[in-house]
């Protein structure tokens, strides 16, 4: 384990845990790599942190908060209030220096503060004066999402600061430009800045809010009452506020002849990363892991190497975290991991799985069937439904995934958590069946 140390800024360490043992011939080498970060500073400081890349220059942050301002956010008119009062918690939130901008989205996006095409800096004056301003939002007109990205996209890329960050909040489907549209957008943004995606109520898309925060290495969730978004927008900006290094990468070299099958995140949330590697030099890749503060993470990576007979070893991976620059350059966080292949014809020590792999095997497993079994459901196929959920069922009892079992519990009758057993309740309330199915994807992490 090596640790990357810079006064201010979190210390990065890496952890492998795997079984290295192959039987003669044997080729799929898994491990779990842990990346945590140490030490950075408090979250919600009032102060500053420094900007990695230039220490001491500007602030470090800024932060574009895109709030549904379509004509279903007046159904009840509670809502647009609620909507203004957890924006305005967001911005109370904000550590002075950090920049910030605030856009209403409709079919179009407007910017509401400071207006022109700029970025407020965070400060007494300049938070009440945006406080001010939301006090005019009101309801009408359609939804644009990649509009919305697109526009605080611009916002972002006019500060020279380390950490880019958006928040958006939706009521409904994105009805006012094509899925094509929403991908480029996406497409586009990736890369740029990190964004965290809500949906207040039950008449947006799940797949579509969830779509958005996986592409921007962000967060997605659920926010069935109204009532309930001026705490979640707090909690959400004061991660923001915690995060001190951007753009950091995990680069894994694999020796020639070795092939990588997969890279995933599965703690705290499964995250499919494969289809994210740009290439870095020879049998070398970066998959990219957004934003950091004071956190820890969990990866699975699986290598496919040479066959070898019994007696041989080799390294199958080397696990590194790097910050890409866009000059080409590469900052170097010092943290490193090995991943190993010992070919052995001990038979005990060959088909041992290790805990954390098995561990995140099946909370992988569980994200999926809990997609399938709603899936399943909603297209009128009970049975179809009814196996996977109680898969599911059975997986969480196994992992003491105590969330995702009480969330599952909303749709289905538990006969017997143990065997999967279980019953598709009746009725099922749409605010359980989202909730569900936004939240399906959060793990629990393996007991060491």
């Amino acid at each position: 384990m090596a640790i990357f140390s810079k006064s201010n800024v979190p210390q990065f360490s890496v952890d492998v845990y795997q079984n290295e043992y192959l039987p003669e011939g044997g080729r799929e080498v898994n491990a779990v790599v842990t990346v945590t970060a140490t030490g950075g500073g408090t979250i919600g400081s009032a102060v500053a942190a420094p900007h990695l890349y230039s220490p001491g220059e500007g602030p470090s942050a800024a932060v574009v908060l895109m709030v549904d301002c379509s004509g279903s956010m007046d159904y009840p008119p509670t809502k647009m209030r609620n909507a203004r009062d957890a924006t305005a918690a967001a911005i109370d939130t904000l550590r002075d220096g950090v920049h910030f901008a605030v856009v209403a989205g409709t079919h179009l996006a407007r910017e509401v503060y400071p207006g022109q095409g700029r970025l407020a800096v965070a400060g007494p004056d300049t938070r009440e004066q945006a406080k001010q301003a939301l006090r005019k939002l009101s309801a009408g007109g359609g939804t644009a999402i990649g509009t919305w990205l697109r526009r605080a996209d611009r916002l972002l890329a006019s500060a020279d600061v380390a950490i880019r960050h958006g928040i958006l909040l939706t009521d409904g489907r994105n009805e006012h430009e094509s899925p094509e549209d929403l991908r480029a957008a996406l497409d586009a943004c990736a890369g740029r800045f990190t964004c965290d995606a809500r949906g207040v109520g039950t008449d947006w898309e799940v797949k579509e809010v969830t779509g958005i925060a996986s592409a921007l290495l962000g967060t997605a969730d659920i926010v069935a009452d109204p009532a309930g978004l001026a705490a979640d927008f707090t909690r959400m900006m004061e991660t923001a506020m915690g995060k001190e290094v951007a753009d950091v990468s995990l680069r894994l070299w694999t020796p020639a002849g070795a092939t990588v099958t997969f890279v995933k995140q599965v703690a705290p949330t499964v995250e499919e990363l494969t289809g994210r590697r740009t290439e870095a030099g020879p049998r070398a890749g970066d998959y990219p892991l957004g934003s950091w503060g004071d956190e820890s993470r969990d990866y699975h990576l699986c290598v496919e190497v040479p066959p070898a007979a019994v007696g041989q070893e080799m390294l199958a991976a080397r696990v590194s975290l790097v910050i890409p620059h866009p000059d080409g350059s590469v900052q170097n966080l010092g943290a490193q991991g090995l991943v190993r292949a010992v070919w052995t014809d001990d038979l005990a020590a060959s088909t041992s799985i290790n805990p954390q792999v098995a561990h995140y095997t099946g909370q992988a497993e569980l994200a999926e069937v809990i997609q399938e079994g709603l899936d399943l459901r909603k297209v009128g196929d009970m049975d179809g439904a009814t196996a996977k959920l109680g898969r599911a069922v059975q997986l969480a009892s196994a992992s003491g995934n105590a969330d995702t079992a009480k969330l599952l519990a909303k749709v289905v009758d538990v006969v017997d958590a143990a065997t999967g057993t279980v019953r598709l309740k009746a009725k099922v309330e749409e605010a359980d069946e989202m909730t569900l199915e936004t939240r399906s994807t959060k793990t629990v992490r393996v007991k060491k």
